[in-house]
């Protein structure tokens, strides 16, 4: 295990690596820059050398292989830059709004996972009867229905009987619990109903494709219980397969909350990868996306480990 996790954690540099020089390549091709957008798109005269000077300012007039290894020096001295637009420490953008779509991402997985695991579970054991098919009803609508729609009504529901609009600013968890997880329940529950129809659907056919086995049918020769046959040896082997698809949809809501961050008005990294694009703001773009690719990193790592964990068979050494 120890070879696997340092293998892993050197297999990041060139994956991060890869990311930057993509990243930073495809920023570039957009047409259009900061510049163009800050002084001349607004129709305003600005003279050539007042554009010039603020691309000198920017560091945007060096050529792009020094842009890049300008970016890749301060990357290995732990600094990402400042942004182009607000000339705020990136670290410090990001951390604010990253604090918010964590929490978020963490609600919604927790209640997706609350609803996927006893909804598939009881799919997959009662299949062809009435419960099987209304669940397969919950997962299909599930799928169907966009998170903002959703989103939307919740707050249509919540204005019409509660009198109760989303509040302009953010209250942190440390601050007053209470009002943070009122701010962040309903979109959390937006974003989870349809992670859990995804996660209910995939636990059904896990645990279906278990029950097949011949070891299940061994057990039903032995007398075991139902209960017993699918809590100790047909659910922790059909799970591989549902925390692979869990652990995936949480590290895509980290950065993939754009429309409901907006619905519920909230400023998480959604909405500030949205500014920055809008803005041309690379350097932020830059930092954005290595924060979302480490994301992804972290959360494949922790799901192999996962693995090693609920199946024994799985060895890495």
């Amino acid at each position: 295990m120890t070879r696997f996790v340092i293998r892993r954690l050197l297999l990041t540099v060139p994956t991060f690596l890869a990311v930057a020089v993509l990243v930073f390549v495809l920023v570039r091709v957009v047409p259009g820059d900061i510049v163009e957008l800050r002084l001349v798109s607004g129709g305003t005269f600005v003279t050539p050398g007042v554009v010039e000077a603020e691309r000198a300012r920017l560091g945007l007039n060096k050529p792009l292989w020094r842009q890049f290894a300008d970016w890749m020096a301060g990357l290995a001295r732990g600094d990402l830059g400042v942004s182009m637009w607000s000339g705020q420490p990136i670290t410090r953008e990001i951390s604010l709004r990253l604090q918010l779509s964590l929490e978020l991402a963490v609600l919604a997985t927790v209640i997706a996972v609350a609803l996927a695991l006893p909804l598939g579970t009881a799919a997959a054991v009662r299949r062809g009867t009435w419960v099987d098919h209304a669940v397969q009803v919950f997962s299909v609508a599930g799928l169907a229905t966009p998170s903002f729609w959703l989103g939307i009504l919740l707050l249509l529901f919540l204005l019409t009987y509660f009198r109760w609009l989303p509040p302009l600013t953010f209250t942190p968890l440390w601050k007053d619990p209470r009002a943070n997880l009122l701010q962040l329940l309903w979109p959390a529950l937006a974003v989870g109903y349809r992670y859990s129809a995804v996660a209910t659907r995939m636990t059904r056919s896990a645990l279906l494709e278990v029950l097949r086995e011949d070891y299940v049918r061994t057990a039903w020769a032995k007398g075991l219980t139902r209960e017993d046959i699918v809590r100790r040896h047909a659910l922790r082997n059909a799970l591989l397969p549902v925390v692979a698809v869990v652990g995936l949809e949480f590290a895509f809501l980290i950065g993939g909350l754009v429309v409901t961050e907006q619905v519920f008005n909230l400023n998480g990294i959604g909405k500030l990868f949205v500014d920055a694009v809008a803005h041309r703001d690379y350097t932020l773009i830059q930092g954005l996306m290595l924060v979302v690719a480490a994301g992804y990193i972290l959360v494949t790592f922790l799901l192999d480990l996962v693995y090693a964990w609920i199946d024994p068979r799985v060895s890495y050494d």
